[in-house]
């Protein structure tokens, strides 16, 4: 099997997400949006309950505000947008995201994070290999990620939340944040890689017209993934260093 995944090194570049790729964050936004949805479900007198599918479909690899409309919506609930700098005890669409951070932030904090081995092995290989390497994620919360998982130097370009707000790109599952990426990063999608673990991410880096889409199967399921464009599914990204 190992025979038949594809050389990383041989692309002109490899573009990674972030969280549930390179780091097990998507577990600790996974939690705190739980967290967060869970009670404010439970004061507004919202059903159905929150659950973990609501993450998968709503709000995984989806930028923030995006996600909380999205989800909301989902429940036939509309709030005002507000502004990014509301406070996370506004009832608008951004200070329901921004609460939600609070809880992601102080996580963060208390608990640190660490790469995946095995994606770390494949970023050393791809750095050895001099494969240019770059962040696609539409988190916020990437720069500090990165640098609280000692890996921000693996990469010469981070298209972020952040970025993503000052350009006007749409969120993922459009193709605007990878083919962004790719513009940083100076490659033509057409022969570079790209490696999502959510639904619209995997979405939206075949959008963008990348040569080869990898989906990360953390619990989106391979078959979705594969169905919504992956070329090829794994595990762990150890599998893919050679």
């Amino acid at each position: 099997m190992a025979d038949a995944l594809p050389d990383l090194t041989t692309y002109d570049g490899v573009l990674f997400d972030l969280d549930g790729v390179l780091t097990p964050t998507a577990e600790v936004h996974m939690r705190a949006w739980r967290t967060m949805f869970t009670d404010l479900f439970a004061a507004w007198g919202i059903d159905p309950p929150y659950t973990d599918d609501d993450y998968f479909r709503f709000l995984d690899g989806k930028q923030r505000y995006d996600g909380v409309a999205g989800l909301l919506r989902s429940r036939d609930v509309e709030v005002p947008w507000g502004a990014p700098d509301d406070l996370p005890t506004a009832d608008t669409v951004c200070g329901i995201g921004n609460r939600k951070n609070e809880v992601f932030a102080a996580t963060l904090r208390a608990e640190g994070i660490a790469p995946y081995p095995g994606s770390l092995a494949l970023l050393v290989r791809l750095h050895e290999a001099g494969t240019p390497i770059g962040v696609v994620s539409s988190s916020k919360n990437a720069e500090e990620v990165l640098t609280a998982a000692g890996i921000r130097d693996f990469f010469p370009i981070v298209m972020d939340g952040v970025v993503a707000a000052r350009e006007g790109l749409r969120s993922k599952p459009e193709a605007d944040m990878f083919a962004a990426g790719a513009r940083m990063l100076g490659v033509d999608p057409a022969r570079s890689a790209a490696v999502e673990d959510a639904h619209s991410g995997v979405q939206s880096a075949s959008a963008a017209g990348f040569g080869l889409v990898v989906g990360v199967d953390r619990g989106a399921g391979a078959q979705a993934l594969r169905e919504l464009g992956a070329d090829v599914v794994v595990d762990d990204l150890a599998e893919l260093v050679r």
